[in-house]
């Protein structure tokens, strides 16, 4: 194993599989949005002229055609900005300044806490990490976060003020949260007022296969249980046109609707109205963005297909792996031998092949078992992830031989990072 190390070093490889970034080809796919010229994104006859001030909410044909996938009423979901994470970042910081709809206090005011299913979004941790907020990671399954556990945290204990959560194809493991699930999140009891589940949705319409998932309607959960106001939704074009050019979405109650644009009005007069409208000519309407995310499958099912395959092939009954084979979103989650992520990634470095970070899934970067490995397979051609994806099976396979042949220390061979070969 040592000498396919070796030659694997020798190749001189330079291949990225960071992050979930859409391909050249996924690009390609949305080339149309730059052919709407003038004539059509001009005055818009008697209604409003998007060329000028106002619309805060953002228009009302691109939020009808995103009111579906994400499951917000109409009137209930804003369209603003280009990044859902901005979005993220501005509602934290309001909460923390000025409290939400139900808030006592603010809760920069006094400790707060977010609950974190792991493995979960490294971003996610980052916005917590960069404000303060306390991360109390709870285990992640096939249907969602271990409920038992969210439950009894957020009665027991008033600083856990919200839970993140990205309901459908999670990053990374691409599990779907189930109805049951949900409700449970809408309707349990919870020592905060003001609780708040930080619905991410942010691949409600990536799907990999024919039959595609849908999170359940979390809103109408929650006002069902006389939570109104308890569900925050998120969800952004980032993946579906231009990431970076697109539009970013929140839908909620209307209590935390006007919350928000109450706070945004104070800092934008109106989002971008020309490139919503660009959105809007270009999908047309809900069937059109079924359409357009086809084509994006067509080119994604592939790539998820080649990972799968080398994984079954190199680590299939060996007993050093497992991973998740996700019916949509953008990544793929690989577990390794405990005490072996943090040696994989490192072995892959050397020899070429870039990949997340191990700990990135987990707050504070600290993955308690050290297995925890997020491929990312969107972005190379089918030729540069077959070749990573063998190398990486290499590292994998390297790293779990050197630590089987090691004695075990208090924090494993090595000390916490795991056998360093």
């Amino acid at each position: 194993m040592r000498a396919r190390y070796a030659a694997l070093k020798g190749r001189g490889l330079a291949l990225d599989l960071t992050r979930g970034k859409p391909s050249p080809a996924q690009l390609d796919l949305s080339t149309g949005l730059l052919d709407l010229g003038a004539d059509r994104l001009g005055p818009a006859g008697a209604g409003a002229d998007h060329r000028n001030y106002g619309g805060l909410h953002g228009l009302p044909e691109l939020r009808a055609i995103f009111a579906e996938a994400l499951r917000v009423p109409v009137g209930q979901l804003l369209a603003i900005g280009n990044s859902s994470l901005a979005l993220m970042h501005d509602t934290l910081i309001h909460a923390l300044l000025f409290g939400v709809p139900g808030s006592v206090r603010p809760w920069g005011g006094e400790r707060t806490a977010v609950l974190c299913p792991v493995p979960g979004y490294d971003r996610h941790f980052a916005l917590c990490e960069k404000f303060g907020i306390e991360m109390i990671p709870v285990p992640m399954g096939d249907d969602g976060p271990d409920m038992d556990e969210v439950e009894r945290l957020a009665a027991e204990d008033p600083g856990v003020r919200g839970i993140w959560c990205v309901p459908t194809y999670s990053n990374p493991t691409g599990a779907v949260y189930g109805e049951e699930t949900a409700r449970r999140l809408a309707a349990m009891p919870t020592a905060a007022p003001d609780f708040r589940v930080l619905w991410d949705d942010a691949y409600a319409v990536h799907h990999l296969t024919d039959e595609p998932a849908a999170a359940p309607d979390i809103l109408a959960l929650c006002a069902e249980h006389g939570h109104p106001d308890r569900a925050f939704v998120y969800g952004s074009t980032s993946k579906i046109t231009f990431a970076g050019a697109g539009v970013a979405f929140f839908g909620s109650s209307p209590a935390n609707v006007e919350w928000l644009t109450g706070h945004l009005a104070r800092r934008t007069i109106g989002p971008d109205k020309l490139n919503q409208l660009r959105h809007a000519l270009f999908l047309r309407d809900a069937e059109g963005l079924r359409a357009h995310m086809a084509e994006h499958r067509a080119l994604l099912r592939p790539r998820f297909d080649l990972v799968e395959r080398v994984l079954r092939e190199r680590l299939g009954g060996l007993g050093v792996a497992t991973w998740s084979r996700p019916a949509g979103g953008y990544f793929v989650s690989l577990d390794v031998p405990d005490g072996c992520a943090r040696r994989t990634v490192r072995l892959a470095a050397e020899a070429g092949i870039r990949l997340t970070p191990a700990g990135a899934t987990f707050p504070y970067g600290k993955d308690p078992r050290d297995r925890n490995i997020r491929i990312a397979p969107t972005y190379p051609t089918l030729d540069e992830l077959g070749t990573a994806m063998e190398g990486l099976a290499v590292c994998v396979l390297l790293a779990a031989l050197e630590r089987s042949g090691q004695p075990e220390g208090p924090e494993g061979p090595e000390g916490p990072e795991g056998a360093t070969g």
